[in-house]
């Protein structure tokens, strides 16, 4: 039989994909929580996982964005291979970004992942020959998936399409915080020191985690240049970054789905509260995030298992 953690993997990609269905108008703002979820996941990798503090995330969507807009723009506009470069930008620029990380203290590393966001962000705004500057890249011209399923007005393929990409990168992601891998970068984010006298080299895990990290964010940005056939400079931005690092706080860090609930509570409340006051909506979500953090749970996931546990 299968255990109850299956269960309950098995009913939300369920009811993720019985959405489709039953809300077929809503299709683009799934597909946003799907590419949202997929990018506070990366985020919690670094962060929960390997304890790395970084408030610069969005460098590495960003980044991803461009490498499949500019692909496009240039005549390649097919699917998979773009968001395989866009993965392999992210994990290249997470590489390059690592070394420095793992040599500084928290503080540091807050501040470097900062200004590479801020950096790529107006090198993006200069560079208006490239990447169309503060008009960003857009009519991107997105080739159909495998050759057969084209990019409809009412957003099915890209829904479907991100849903598959999604899922297999969850998956992928998953098998490598369960793996030993994973099991030392939980010891080391608890303890750095224990895990240097148990001979665990702690820098080399610390930079692998950044890099994939760095890589699924990319390929994230990516998705989202395909499925909106945009890319603007506000994909690498700093709001971008706080926004994600409060969606995975608002889900809960250290848990596998804390970024997609964040993402999904984030953005349905966002668009709910936008309707209601389209210049105050921030205010509502204030108060969402000031009552999560009241309950001195980690984020929603924490609240609802502390409540399964009172009720065993």
């Amino acid at each position: 039989m299968l255990s109850r953690r299956y269960l309950w993997e098995f009913a939300f990609w369920g009811l993720l994909l019985g959405c489709a269905f039953i809300f077929p108008f809503r299709l683009p703002l799934l597909t946003q929580i799907l590419i949202t979820g997929l990018f506070a996941f990366s985020l919690d990798v670094a962060l929960g996982y390997a304890g790395i503090l970084t408030l610069g995330h969005a460098a590495f969507f960003g980044l991803g964005a461009y490498t499949v807009g500019l692909l496009a723009t240039h005549g390649w506009g097919e699917p998979l291979s773009g968001l395989l470069a866009a993965f392999l930008v992210g994990g290249f620029a997470g590489a390059l970004c690592s070394s420095l990380l793992i040599r500084g203290s928290d503080l540091t590393r807050l501040m470097i992942t900062v200004a590479v966001c801020l950096l790529l962000t107006e090198a993006a705004r200069q560079l208006s020959g490239l990447t169309g500057g503060t008009d960003g890249l857009s009519g991107l011209e997105i080739w159909p998936v495998l050759g057969w399923f084209e990019f409809d007005f009412f957003g099915r393929t890209a829904f479907y399409y991100t849903y598959g990409v999604v899922l297999l990168a969850f998956l992928l992601l998953r098998y490598f915080l369960r793996s030993p891998f994973g099991l030392a970068l939980a010891g080391i984010a608890q303890n750095p020191h224990r895990m240097r006298a148990l001979g665990a080299s702690v820098g080399q895990r610390l930079a692998a985690a950044y890099i994939l990290s760095a890589a699924w964010a990319g390929l994230a940005g990516g998705l989202l240049a395909q499925t909106t056939q945009f890319v603007g400079v506000e994909t690498m931005s700093f709001e971008r970054s706080a926004e994600v690092l409060i969606i995975l706080i608002l889900g809960g860090t250290r848990v596998l789905y804390g970024g997609f609930v964040g993402a999904a509570i984030y953005l349905l409340l966002r668009d709910q509260f936008a309707s209601l006051s389209p210049q105050y909506w921030m205010l509502g979500l204030g108060v969402v995030l000031i009552a999560v953090a009241m309950s001195r749970q980690n984020g929603v996931l924490g609240i609802i298992r502390h409540q399964g546990r009172r009720q065993d």
